[in-house]
Formats: C-alpha cells, structure tokens, sequence
C-alpha cells in the first residue's frame, strides 16, 4: 500500500484535477486538500472509506490501488 498516494496522484493529474477539486469530488470539505496531499506522498494513511471513495471516483478496482505490485492500466483514467 505504499504505492497507493503515487497512484492518486496520477489518477488526479489525468483527470486534469486538483487537490482542492478530488476533497470536493470525494465529498469532503475543499480545506481536505492538505489530507489529499499527505496521503499523496505517503505521509498519511488512509482509511479503507476513502480508498473505495477513490476507488468509485475514478473508476479502478480498489485492489490496483492498494497491491503495490499492480499498476494502473493507460485507459484507467
């Protein structure tokens, strides 16, 4: 699961979205954004919630998000 803040991130920036905008996606307050980037960088850990919360975002199984040996396909975007 040390991967999953990477995978984020890129997920993020294919969307053409910023922090600001995946809080509010997500349905936290647009003030989450720091949470969103200590996760992205391995600060934090998230809670399994807000791992299948991504996971429903953007559409990817939530096991590419936490098995660091899976990677996130070109067209999971």
């Amino acid at each position: 699961m040390q991967r999953l803040g990477e995978k984020m991130r890129m997920l993020r920036k294919r969307h053409g979205m910023t922090t600001t905008e995946l809080a509010e996606a997500l349905g936290y307050a647009a003030s989450s954004n720091s949470y969103i980037s200590e996760v992205e960088t391995g600060k934090r850990r998230p809670k399994i919630e807000f791992v299948l919360k991504v996971s429903r975002l953007f559409n990817v199984p939530a096991d590419t998000l936490i098995k660091d040996e899976l990677e996130l396909d070109e067209d999971q975007a």
